[in-house]
């Protein structure tokens, strides 16, 4: 175990590097900078461009410097602890991130709670009860939360809170604490508004969740050790718990992976339709931008999320399943 951990963390400092240099390439690959890209956008409007002023920021930057150059500046500020400096903010990446990253995290955190704790008692519950009417009602509900775009349950619900709730339409609070210190007003506020996108958010995930936890479990009820256990007389609700449902969460645990850079990114999309001060739409910004340190950076962050939830996931999946090994080979 001690020699699968110290190879997987080994692992893991390659991986990242590759990451970056991928990250850095891709941001790198449109012409231009953002420099250039603000130039266009003055001079679209009418208004006059100081190219000195332009130049003297791109050498002070290191944006003029050969591009293999400017990655390992930007490498070298990561590993230090410094995300670089937003142009398009003009403020340090630390500071843009800060109360966003804060707000993301409360939107998406809801939105995993809200989606596990309706999906796995329906999943279960479905499963078990297979083809009964309840069944076919709950997979109806299910394939609609699949196929209704997350975009348009958004305006519907922005439409219903206002109408219904007087709930002022679009973003995470209300006009008058946005850029306000953090008072109860405040976070009462947030939870007022916060029930709309962890709706929106959650639909699509709870709906998926459900139809895999059915499938997974329906496979598991049908194997040989659920049977053995039932003609054991071991009692029906301790054997689905204590057997085939673990055995059926495996996929749920691998998705640790993803879960935690999607606790950190949140919806873009659904962050744009419904104003929400989160990092998705900061995001967006910054690459149509070519804010590139702030992408960079942030692009980065995610990644190794990404990279250590995989990892806790497969110590978590080895833990809930006996059957999987961390070593090759079968042991005699």
């Amino acid at each position: 175990m001690f020699g699968y951990l110290v190879r997987r963390l080994l692992i893991m400092i390659p991986t990242l590097i590759l990451i970056s240099i991928i990250v850095f390439t891709i941001i790198k690959l449109p012409p231009g900078d953002y420099f250039s890209t603000l130039i266009a956008e003055l001079q679209s409007q009418g208004e006059a461009v100081d190219l000195q002023k332009i130049e003297f920021l791109r050498s002070h930057y290191g944006l003029d410097r050969p591009a293999w150059q400017q990655y390992i500046y930007w490498a070298l500020g990561l590993l230090q602890g410094d995300m670089g400096y937003s142009f398009q903010y003009d403020l340090p990446v630390s500071k843009i991130v800060g109360e966003r990253l804060f707000l993301t995290f409360i939107v998406s955190f809801s939105t995993i709670i809200f989606t596990w704790v309706v999906a796995f008692p329906i999943g279960v519950y479905s499963a078990t009860h297979q083809y009964s009417w309840s069944d076919h009602a709950l997979t109806l509900l299910g394939f609609l939360g699949l196929a209704t775009p997350n975009f348009l349950l958004a305006l519907v619900l922005l439409y219903f809170a206002n109408v219904t709730f007087g709930t002022s339409i679009g973003g995470l609070m209300d006009p008058a604490y946005i850029d306000q210190p953090w008072t109860w007003g405040k976070f009462s506020s947030v939870l007022q508004h916060l029930w709309i996108p962890v709706l929106v958010i959650g639909a699509s995930g709870t709906a998926g969740m459900i139809r895999r936890l059915r499938a997974n479990l329906l496979d598991e009820l049908q194997k040989q050790y659920v049977v053995t256990a039932r003609a054991k007389g071991l009692p029906p609700f301790r054997a689905l718990i204590k057997y085939p449902l673990r055995m059926s969460l495996n996929p749920f645990i691998s998705d640790i992976g993803t879960l935690l850079p999607h606790v950190i990114s949140g919806a873009a999309v659904v962050s744009v339709v419904l104003s929400l001060p989160t990092t998705g739409p900061m995001l967006l910004t910054a690459l149509r931008s070519q804010d590139m340190y702030l992408a960079g950076s942030f692009l980065m962050f995610l990644a190794t999320l990404t990279v250590i939830g995989v990892f806790v996931s497969d110590l978590l999946l080895a833990v809930l399943d006996p059957r999987i090994r961390l070593q090759g080979g079968v042991s005699r």
